[in-house]
């Protein structure tokens, strides 16, 4: 017998029980470390994000012989200037609009309490009522006395951001610029069959991640001018902003965009009148069809062919994981996923079963069916003769010696039986 034998202990257990106390010590590390860098992972994440939708014009930059810093640093400057026309159209349109809104509010509530002592009956006082809201006037007035007294937390949060947004840019220009040289240092380090999957993916990326922003840019651009023109059509106030907060919303945030960015034009509108906010929303409402069943399926069918459904539910798994960043990065990191998977799930024919038949084959079942109706089931019906000559006098097609004589088939066929 050996030693570990008598005394009851196994030679390898004290190995493996360091070995178990080291990797409970590693993951405990590990998770300590995700945890105090997880903002810097999350403005990492948000560069790789913006490099990637940024890397199409800069390559489209390269080959006509811009130099590739050169070309980063012209594509950054051009999205960063219509971001900052975007906040600044929308933020004087919302001071304005809040401004003539609360000047209006004491006529409004007027007319509102004029219009209901005279439908029902009633007997309120408009005193009473400018009373309540200078009330809540007086608790906002107090409530913004607050807020001023904690300027200097809004200040350092305003500092905190602009220090996020210059990490997220400097990180942006680096991976954008340097891309090529980030990936070949990368796949140095990995065997040739790895590096070719490596690259295929980052190719997928950089195609459905530009393919997504630059695509969703023509659908905002195009929703702009119609929703621009419609709003100057009804004279309503800040057409311009108005039409642009709508395009941006309805095409950068997935399902409910459309909903959010159309409610503020047409509360907008019902200042003006009740008929010009119901054309505006019966407007809303067409455009949104013809935009889900002409426009966004010829634009996006090669940039992001993902079911309605499908990218709603991965925007709220986004934004569950990592807040705002990960409902914007959502979208394209689904797409870039299904079609890398895509590559290597083998699909097969589906057999047909009713519960596979949706509304489209229900309609071509009933169209084939009526197509064929008065044609024979077995397609014998007589075919034309080749180059369009017509068949001969009497032949209409059918079988030799015409209709009259099918009834003696019959009587043929039973006398050879019997003769067999």
């Amino acid at each position: 017998m050996t030693d570990s034998d008598k005394g009851g202990m196994p030679a390898w257990l004290p190995r493996a029980m360091f070995l178990a106390v080291m990797t409970v010590i590693g993951v405990a590390v590990a998770g300590w470390l995700f945890l105090q860098l997880r903002g810097l992972l999350v403005l990492l994440l948000i560069s790789l994000f913006l490099a990637l939708a940024l890397e199409p014009a800069v390559n489209w930059l390269q080959r006509h012989r811009w130099p590739r810093g050169l070309a980063t640093g012209a594509v950054m400057l051009a999205a960063l200037g219509a971001l900052v026309a975007f906040l600044s159209v929308l933020g004087s349109m919302l001071v304005g609009q809040v401004l003539e809104f609360a000047a209006q509010i004491p006529a409004m509530s007027r007319a509102l309490l004029s219009w209901v002592n005279t439908t029902f009956n009633a007997d309120f006082e408009p005193e009473l009522l400018l009373a309540e809201v200078t009330d809540v006037s007086g608790q906002l007035n107090r409530w913004a006395s607050s807020a001023a007294e904690n300027a200097w937390g809004a200040g350092t949060a305003l500092l905190t951001l602009l220090f996020n947004g210059l990490a997220v840019a400097l990180f942006t220009y680096y991976l954008t610029a340097d891309g090529p040289r980030f990936r070949r240092t990368l796949c140095s380090v990995l065997p040739p069959r790895t590096q070719r999957e490596v690259l295929r993916a980052w190719e997928i990326a950089i195609d459905k991640t530009g393919g997504y922003i630059y695509s969703r840019a023509l659908l905002a651009l195009v929703s702009t001018l119609a929703h621009f023109a419609a709003l100057m059509v009804l004279d309503v106030d800040y057409a311009f902003a108005l039409a642009l907060w709508v395009g941006v919303l309805s095409q950068f945030i997935p399902t409910v965009g459309t909903y959010i960015g159309g409610a503020l034009p047409v509360v907008v509108a019902l200042i003006g009148g009740v008929w010009p906010a119901v054309w505006m929303l019966l407007f809303i409402t067409v455009y949104q069809q013809f935009e889900n069943y002409v426009l966004q399926p010829r634009i996006t069918a090669r940039t992001l062919d993902m079911h309605p459904a499908v990218a709603f539910g991965a925007v709220l798994a986004g934004a569950a994981v990592l807040g705002a960043p990960g409902a914007l990065l959502a979208l394209p990191a689904g797409a870039s996923l299904q079609a890398f998977l895509s590559v290597y799930i083998r699909r097969y024919e589906v057999a047909g079963h009713p519960l596979l038949d949706g509304p489209e084959d229900e309609r071509a079942a009933r169209g084939g069916g009526d197509g064929a109706a008065g044609e024979d089931p077995s397609g014998a019906r007589g075919a034309e003769p080749p180059g369009g000559a017509e068949p001969p006098d009497g032949d209409d097609g059918g079988p030799p010696g015409g209709p009259e004589e099918r009834p003696a088939e019959p009587a043929e066929k039973a006398e050879k039986g019997r003769e067999s």
